[in-house]
């Protein structure tokens, strides 16, 4: 039996402020992670958001709110409200914890975002051209302030060493159709590649990693207006957001069935979203050839590793295969950096 979710927003809501009475609970969430977003509205019809979670570990949760909370603070114009913003109680970023029996879940409660125009489901090349510059300057805005932010204790590195010891484990979290022996490969194969490229010695900054699904909205000339969504975000170099960058430019849209297809990276229509961040704010030759290495990380965390957790279990099965069958062996020729690279002039 599930826990009683609508009952712990009102408990935490009332450590947070009794004073204020509750009217109703409203399940928004998205429904393909394992986080629960609720809106919850006060009998004077104000409401706010409250993000509840069980994954991971309690002290990730808390690091993890407090720096995106500390970027939503800090981020300069015109990006100074960008980001949703959590409440805070007395000076302190205010987490509620639940345990109870075998539960033991964390709730957070946000201030609501604007929103203002969200995106066609498949963008015009003039779109492409701005979005690539749009990005380009939130970039800059995330590396201009990136000193501020609390420490971050995650890496790339450090994510697939907790793979690693998975698959050395007898009794993991990793499904039967899970091949170990290829997986470690592939492992093997991103500390290579990493240590060869030099990927500890890049900028990290504050990346979000999920822009694909169209969490965010522009204004009347597409500049960027909000990120309207309550999920994870995490430090590390800018070019983890760039395959979502080629999903939401891609050709067949971006509100499609999700997939990890390596194909986006290759097509005409990032090639001139990158040509425009570019211009603004230019990228190395380094990183572009650690995209390839991002799509491999992508694969190894958040599909095979995190995929059980992040996805409903049907939903990550069918990633978790597609995986295998699919995306490991399409890295290698699949991926052509130098195209990239001769489009820039690098």
């Amino acid at each position: 039996m599930l826990p009683d979710y609508h009952a712990i927003i009102r408990y935490a809501w009332t450590a947070y402020d009794p004073s204020r009475q509750i009217e109703s609970t409203t399940d928004i969430s998205a429904r393909v992670s394992t986080n629960h977003v609720y809106k919850v509205t006060f009998t004077d019809k104000s409401f706010v958001i409250a993000k509840l979670s069980y994954f991971g570990r309690y002290e990730h949760f808390v690091e993890d709110h407090r720096i995106i909370n500390v970027l939503a603070n800090n981020l300069p114009a015109p990006f100074e409200n960008l980001l949703a913003r959590s409440l805070i109680k007395g000076t302190s970023l205010f987490v509620h914890r639940y345990i109870h029996e075998d539960i033991d879940v964390w709730v957070v409660f946000y201030r609501a975002v604007r929103i203002k125009t969200r995106l066609p489901r498949r963008l015009e090349e003039e779109h492409i051209t701005k979005l690539g510059r749009e990005f380009a300057q939130f970039h800059k805005a995330c590396h201009s302030i990136r000193n501020t932010l609390p420490n971050s204790s995650k890496t790339l590195h450090t994510d697939v060493d907790h793979l690693m010891e998975a698959i050395n484990r007898k009794n993991s979290h990793l499904g039967a159709h899970v091949d170990k022996e290829e997986l470690k490969r592939q492992c093997d194969l991103f500390y290579e590649n990493e240590d060869q490229l030099r990927l500890h010695r890049l900028d990290r900054i504050p990346v979000f990693v999920d822009w694909n699904i169209g969490n965010f909205s522009v204004s009347s000339t597409f500049r960027l207006f909000s990120r309207w969504d309550y999920d994870w975000f995490r430090i590390s170099n800018r070019m983890l957001d760039f395959y979502f960058f080629s999903r939401v430019a891609s050709d067949i849209g971006d509100r499609t069935v999700f997939s990890y297809n390596i194909g986006p990276l290759m097509e005409e229509r990032f090639l001139l979203f990158l040509k425009s961040y570019h211009a603004h704010y230019p990228l190395t030759e380094t990183e572009i050839r650690s995209l390839k290495e991002v799509y491999r990380f992508f694969l190894l965390h958040y599909v095979v590793d995190y995929g059980t957790y992040f996805f409903a279990q049907n939903y990550s099965t069918k990633l978790q295969k597609e995986a295998f069958e699919v995306h490991f062996p399409s890295i290698e020729k699949g991926f052509d950096p130098d195209k990239l690279l001769k489009a820039l002039k690098l």
